[in-house]
């Protein structure tokens, strides 16, 4: 049997060894597999696609054995039985053993991924098309090399990617960072050698979802002064037009300079998302 797709990814067979609560509506599932002696990633925001069982189900049902051809077959196998499909970020990748964490937004109201990890235990099956080499095109950060200041803005979701991209920054890198969470117990302690700012900002629960707080935060930021800037900004797709045109057309930044990626939209499902695309 090949898990081959098309070159740099490929699926990977993996189960769950162990879970960790990080706040009030985020959970880490570590996950391992012989397989990912083939997982190869150079970190930062790298994006794979996660497989999960239907309810009932021992393992998600992906006929990843046709190669380039499972995407269709998928497709076509009926609901309740075609595998739950979807995009999350690498939070670590360790080895010795081989294993990969990926960290879970436990929404409410819960969609299957939220309800999925708020249940997984050791020994869950779930299948990832991931990277067999390291530096590949899921991942999105790409500062460029005459970079003076780096700018980075996520919502929950894109709290693991901003925690690697931290992690990956060298000492003396420029870096302000705003994270915008729902709880205050998700705050967590970031590890990086840049010379970075965080601000965390948590959303008021009586508020409305998707309120100007990061751009009124943004607007009002006073930033070191910087000739060539770069700004990565992910999370809501709504949000995340805003800032870009915030940091386009009034910060002045140059759009080739800004990354942006919309990891949700506010109402609709990966698959009406996916639809729509």
């Amino acid at each position: 049997m090949t898990t081959a797709v098309a070159a740099p990814f490929r699926f990977f067979s993996l189960q769950v060894v162990r879970t960790r609560r990080l706040g009030p509506s985020l959970v880490r599932v570590t996950f391992a597999g012989e397989e990912l002696q083939y997982f190869f990633s150079d970190g930062r925001d790298q994006s794979l696609s996660l497989f999960l069982p239907q309810p009932g189900q021992s393992e998600p049902a992906v006929p990843y054995d046709l190669g380039d051809g499972w995407w269709q077959a998928w497709r076509e196998l009926p609901d309740g039985v075609r595998a739950v499909m979807r995009s999350y970020t690498l939070r670590a990748l360790r080895r010795d053993p081989d294993e990969i964490d990926i960290d879970f937004v436990l929404h409410t109201p819960a969609g299957p991924a939220s309800r999925w990890a708020a249940r997984a235990s050791a020994g869950s099956r779930v299948l990832v098309l991931g990277p067999a080499v390291a530096d590949n095109r899921a991942i999105r950060f790409r500062p460029p090399a005459d970079t003076d200041l780096t700018l980075i803005w996520g919502d929950e979701t894109a709290v693991p990617a901003v925690s690697a991209i931290l992690e990956s920054l060298p000492a003396g890198t420029r870096a302000r960072v705003w994270l915008e969470v729902h709880d205050a117990g998700d705050i967590q302690d970031l590890v990086t050698e840049a010379d970075a700012e965080i601000t965390w900002l948590v959303r008021d629960a009586n508020g409305v979802e998707g309120s100007p707080m990061a751009l009124d935060a943004l607007r009002t930021a006073q930033l070191p002064p910087a000739e060539h800037p770069y700004a990565w900004i992910a999370g809501e797709s709504g949000s995340v037009k805003q800032l870009r045109r915030h940091l386009v057309g009034e910060r002045g930044i140059d759009r080739r300079r800004v990354t942006f990626v919309g990891y949700w939209r506010r109402g609709m499902t990966e698959e009406q998302l996916r639809a729509a695309e």
